[in-house]
């Protein structure tokens, strides 16, 4: 029994050793498991930023490559506006060139001779005003009294003698009796363009002159016809 007893206390020293160095092992195998999560995490994360950079790296090129697009689009629409600006003009350019050039003749100079001051009646009192009104400045869309533009003038004028004229050059190229330039009697209206779609108005006062608000740089003024020569007239009263 002795024996006995003696070899299984000298056995269980042995016995113990192994059991005391599970703890370490289990440990380092804990800490290798937590570093390779939290790598992974990292690796993780770092998948989503890229993904994020890219995401905010594509839509500031999408909305560059909008942005000049529209830039373009503005700049064929200005360019178009442009050009056809300028076929308007040089098609007026090319209209006016090719009007026939109107020949004051002796009829026309004796017709043309009475001078506003031989002017009688109502016709008296537009030729009185408009000749009050020279100097006055040039505005689009003025009747007066401190400013007019071409056809407002017009209105003004026979306003004055209790005539309501149209408001436009076009519809004043149509109020009245279609008369010769050769036949032009102070007061009649002139107009440039054709009847019904004129685009400017003036009044002539005889002696071969004409007042009308000719545009932003002149004003209201006085010019002979051979400075503009008038497509038409037409008499009101």
């Amino acid at each position: 029994m002795i024996g006995a007893a003696v070899l299984t206390a000298a056995a269980s020293p042995a016995s113990a050793t192994p059991a005391t160095g599970d703890a370490p092992v289990n440990e380092v195998t804990q800490t290798l498991d937590l570093s390779q999560l939290r790598a992974a995490d990292a690796t993780a994360q770092a998948a989503v930023n890229y993904q994020l950079q890219a995401a905010e790296q594509q839509a500031s090129t999408a909305a560059v490559k909008t942005a000049e697009q529209h830039k373009k689009a503005d700049d064929a629409k200005r360019a178009a506006a442009a050009k056809a600006a300028k076929e308007r003009a040089e098609q007026a350019a090319s209209r006016s060139q090719e009007r026939p050039s109107l020949s004051l003749t002796s009829n026309s100079s004796s017709a043309s001779s009475s001078s506003s001051s031989s002017a009688s009646g109502s016709v008296a009192s537009v030729v009185s005003f408009v000749e009050s009104q020279v100097g006055k400045a040039y505005v689009m869309g003025a009747t007066g009294p401190d400013a007019y533009d071409c056809s407002g003038l017009v209105q003004a004028a026979y306003r004055t003698i209790g005539v309501d004229l149209p408001r436009v050059s076009e519809d004043q190229s149509t109020a009245g009796t279609q008369v010769s330039l050769s036949d032009l009697q102070p007061g009649d209206i002139l107009y440039w363009g054709s009847a019904g779609s004129a685009y400017h108005v003036a009044i002539y006062i005889g002696g071969g002159n004409f007042i009308g608000a000719q545009n932003p740089s002149s004003g209201v003024v006085e010019h002979p016809l051979s400075y503009d020569e008038p497509t038409g007239a037409v008499r009101v009263a």
